[in-house]
């Protein structure tokens, strides 16, 4: 895969994919506020459902974890929980997420996090040719096989996934 020549300076995400071997493409996009996935989508002439969203949340004892799915699909946390072992697991209130990841909301990398923490992504994610996910800015993308998240960020695959964003 090629890299784009961009001018979006390093993040800790960027750092740590060149630090793991990790060969990405950049698509910096004109971030909107809740704009979501469907905007970056568009933006970038991608579907949606290879644009992975990182989610970060907590389980019943308030321990964070971060989930990664497809753009145009929720998170049943109900099935989560049940994977994981866990009693439930909700999202965690933007502070929170930013106090555990270091990045901030709309800009959340699993890539770089502040802390180690959990890593889960839905398993059809693992699936799809590409995938598109936050660069650790709002407004970047990264590009890269998906088998990066499972091989090299040591993500655990599950199926939680809710048709709709």
């Amino acid at each position: 895969m090629t890299r784009k020549k961009a001018h979006v300076s390093e993040t800790p995400a960027t750092q740590w994919l060149r630090a793991h071997g990790v060969d990405f493409s950049e698509h910096p996009y004109d971030y909107v506020d809740h704009g979501g996935t469907a905007e970056s989508s568009r933006q970038l002439g991608v579907p949606e459902h290879a644009v992975v969203k990182t989610l970060v949340m907590q389980d019943d004892k308030a321990r964070p974890l971060v989930v990664l799915m497809h753009g145009d699909c929720q998170v049943s946390t109900k099935n989560l929980a049940r994977q994981i072992g866990a009693k439930s697991v909700e999202p965690c209130t933007p502070d929170v997420a930013q106090r555990h990841s270091g990045y901030q909301v709309g800009g959340t990398s699993p890539f770089g996090l502040r802390k180690p923490l959990p890593v889960y992504v839905e398993a059809s994610v693992l699936d799809l040719p590409q995938i598109f996910i936050n660069g650790g800015r709002r407004g970047f993308l990264v590009g890269l096989p998906p088998a990066v998240l499972r091989d090299v960020l040591g993500a655990q695959p599950v199926q939680c996934a809710l048709a709709g964003s």
